[in-house]
C-alpha cells in the first residue's frame, strides 16, 4: 500500500472510524440509503389523500418506466445465454493448448503475467463450510475432481470453524482421505472462534484460511502470485467439467488479469426437481438476473462463489473479517484500492449450486427470507463505496457515475416493486369523493391494469429459459409437471414483494437505525431420494428436456 492513509478500505461502520468529521459523514451515508427509501413511501401515502391526482399520474408514469426497463434488461438475457450454453460446450483445455501453439516460446504467455505455459497457472480454490452435510460437501469435491484440468495444478482448502465442533473436523479429515490425494494440496484449515474485531461469517473464514495457504504453501514453495487464481466457492458450489479451463483463459487472454475478479453465473439447479415451487421460482430469478448482469458488467460486482488473481487479492489485505456482504466487497475493496482501475470479467459460464430448501416448507419460507435479507444488506456497500470514492484518487467523473450507480442499485431494490403493486391503489384508498369522481380515477386500475397485464408477458421468457436450464426429468415425474412449472411463475408478484423489496426495507432501516446484522448461514439440506443433485454435465444439454 501507498503512503496515503486509506484506512477507508477497512472501514465497516461509522463507529469504527476515528476522526470526528468522517465518522459523521460515514454515518449519513449509512443513514441515507434507508431515509430516502422511507421519504419515498411517506410522501407517497401524504400525497395519495392531499394531491392523489399527482400520485395516480407518478404510478402511470412510473408503470411505463419499469416496464421499459424491463424490456432493455430482458434483451440482454438472449444472448448472454446463448453465450453460456457455448462455452459449456467447447473443450477449454483444447483452447488453452491451441493458445500455447500460438505463443512465442521465448516469450510469456500474457503480457501482464510471467506466466510461459498455461500449466503454470495454479488454482488456489477454498471452499468455507460451517455444519453442512457430509453427501452435500462430497459432492461438491466429487465435481470438482471432475475437472477437465490438471488436479495437479490445484491447491484446495476446506476451510471450516472452530466452533462448528468435533463432528465437522471428522468430516473434513474424512473429504480429505477420499480426495486430497488428487491434488497439487489438500489442506484443512480451522478458522479460530471469538477472534476480536472479526464478525463471524465466510469473509472472517476465508480470510484465515487463505493466509495459511500463503505461509504454508504459497511462500514456502516461492509460487509467484501472478501464477495463483483464488476461486472462493460457496461449500455447495459444484463446478462443470471445463470451469478452471474458461477460467484460466479468461485469466491469460485479459489485458489486465491482476486488476480483474471473473464471475460464473450461478445457476441453482443442484437439486431443482424437489425444490418446491416458491423456492424454485426464487432461485431462477436470482439466476436470469446473473444472466443478465454478465452482457452488464460495468453494473456488476462479485457475487458468491467468483474468483480473482491471488496477487490483488493479498495486495488488498485478503477479504474484509468484519462485513456480512464479503462477496461483493472484495470487488470493492479492489476498485478502491487500484483508484478505479478494476473490473469485473463475466465468464459467461454457469457453476451449479444448491435453491435455499429447508426440511418444512415453513422454514424454507422464513429461509429464503433470511437469505433475501442477507443479500439485500450489501447495502452496507453503500457508504463504504461512496466514501471510499470521496476519499480516492478516481476522476470526479467517475466517482459521480459509481456513486449514483451504487445507490440506485438498492434504492431501486427497496421501492419499485412496492411503488408498482402497493401504491398503485394508494389514490383509490385515500383520495377521497372528489378524486374517485375525477376520469383519471377511473381510468386508474384500468391503465395499471393494462401495464401490469402487458409486462407479465415478459413471464413468459422467464418460464421458457427456466425450463430450458432445468436438468432432465426424473422418471417419477409425469410431462404435466412442465406445465406446472409455467405456472410457478405466476408467484412473481408475490416474490417480488415479499422475498425481494420487503428483505431490502428492512436490511436498509436496520442499517439508518445502527442496529447492524451479523452473517446468517444458509442452512443446506438435502434428500435421501434427490436424484436431481448433481446435474453438472446435463443441465444446459438441449437433450434434459
Amino acid at each position: 500500500m501507498d503512503k496515503r492513509d486509506r484506512y477507508y478500505l477497512k472501514v465497516n461502520r461509522a463507529d469504527q472510524i476515528a476522526s470526528f468529521y468522517d465518522r459523521r459523514l460515514y454515518r449519513t451515508l449509512e443513514i441515507l440509503p434507508g431515509a430516502l427509501v422511507w421519504a419515498t413511501f411517506v410522501i407517497l401515502f401524504f400525497l395519495s389523500w392531499y394531491r392523489p391526482l399527482w400520485v395516480a399520474i407518478f404510478v402511470i408514469i412510473f408503470d411505463v418506466y419499469w416496464i421499459a426497463k424491463t424490456i432493455y434488461l430482458s434483451s440482454h438475457m438472449r444472448p448472454s445465454f446463448n453465450k453460456m450454453q457455448q462455452n459449456t460446450k467447447m473443450n477449454w483445455r483444447k483452447k488453452l493448448d491451441e493458445l500455447q501453439e500460438k505463443a512465442d516460446p521465448a516469450k510469456v504467455l500474457s503480457p501482464s503475467l510471467s506466466v510461459k505455459r498455461w500449466e503454470d497457472i495454479i488454482h488456489l480454490v477454498v471452499f468455507p463450510m460451517y455444519k453442512e452435510p457430509y453427501d452435500l460437501v462430497r459432492e461438491s469435491f466429487s465435481a470438482l475432481q471432475k475437472s477437465n484440468y490438471p488436479l495437479d495444478r490445484m491447491i484446495v482448502v476446506l476451510a471450516i470453524e472452530e466452533r462448528a465442533g468435533e463432528v465437522v473436523r471428522q468430516l473434513a479429515e474424512r473429504i480429505k482421505g477420499e480426495f486430497g490425494s488428487n491434488f497439487f494440496a489438500f489442506l484443512i484449515t480451522v478458522h479460530p472462534a471469538n477472534i476480536a474485531g472479526e464478525l463471524a461469517g465466510k469473509g472472517s473464514n476465508e480470510t484465515w484460511a487463505v493466509k495459511e495457504v500463503k505461509a504454508k504453501i504459497i511462500d514456502a514453495r516461492n509460487i509467484p502470485y501472478d501464477h495463483i487464481v483464488v476461486s472462493s466457492f460457496d461449500i455447495d458450489t459444484q463446478v462443470l467439467p471445463e470451469y478452471f479451463g474458461v477460467l484460466t483463459y479468461n485469466y491469460l487472454t485479459t489485458p489486465d488479469p491482476l486488476h480483474s475478479s471473473f464471475q460464473p453465473i450461478p445457476v441453482y439447479l443442484n437439486h431443482i426437481w424437489q425444490t418446491p415451487a416458491l423456492a424454485r421460482v426464487l432461485a431462477f430469478s436470482g439466476t436470469f438476473w446473473q444472466v443478465i448482469q454478465q452482457e452488464r458488467p460495468d453494473s456488476m460486482a462479485t457475487f458468491s462463489s467468483h474468483s480473482m488473481s491471488f496477487a490483488a487479492l493479498v495486495e488488498v489485505g485478503f477479504w474484509q473479517t468484519n462485513v456480512v456482504s464479503e462477496d461483493s466487497r472484495i470487488f470493492w475493496q479492489c476498485f478502491l484500492y487500484y483508484d478505479g482501475k478494476y473490473k469485473i470479467t463475466p465468464l459467461f459460464y454457469p457453476i451449479s449450486m444448491d435453491a435455499n430448501v429447508a426440511p418444512t416448507f415453513w422454514k424454507t419460507v422464513g429461509n429464503q427470507y433470511l437469505q433475501h435479507r442477507r443479500w439485500a444488506y450489501g447495502v452496507e456497500n453503500v457508504p463504504y463505496v461512496i466514501f471510499g470514492t470521496l476519499k480516492s484518487k478516481m476522476k470526479w467523473s467517475k466517482k459521480v457515475l459509481f456513486i449514483l450507480g451504487t445507490f440506485e442499485n438498492y434504492y431501486s431494490w427497496a421501492t419499485n416493486s412496492l411503488i408498482i403493486f402497493l401504491f398503485g391503489w394508494a389514490p383509490i384508498l385515500f383520495g377521497g369523493s372528489s378524486f374517485h369522481m375525477s376520469v383519471v380515477a377511473y381510468n386508474l386500475p384500468r391503465i395499471t391494469g393494462d401495464l401490469m397485464t402487458f409486462a407479465t408477458l415478459g413471464l413468459v421468457t422467464s418460464v421458457y429459459f427456466s425450463l430450458r436450464l432445468m436438468p432432465p426429468r426424473p422418471d417419477y415425474y409425469g410431462k404435466h409437471k412442465y406445465i406446472l412449472l409455467a405456472l410457478e411463475w405466476l408467484m412473481v408478484p408475490f416474490t417480488l414483494n415479499i422475498f425481494s423489496s420487503i428483505p431490502a426495507v428492512e436490511s436498509q432501516t436496520r442499517l439508518m437505525l445502527g442496529h447492524y446484522m451479523g452473517f446468517w448461514v444458509t442452512e443446506k439440506t438435502r434428500k435421501s431420494t434427490d436424484v436431481s443433485a448433481a446435474p453438472a454435465k446435463k443441465m444446459l444439454s438441449p437433450k434434459a428436456r
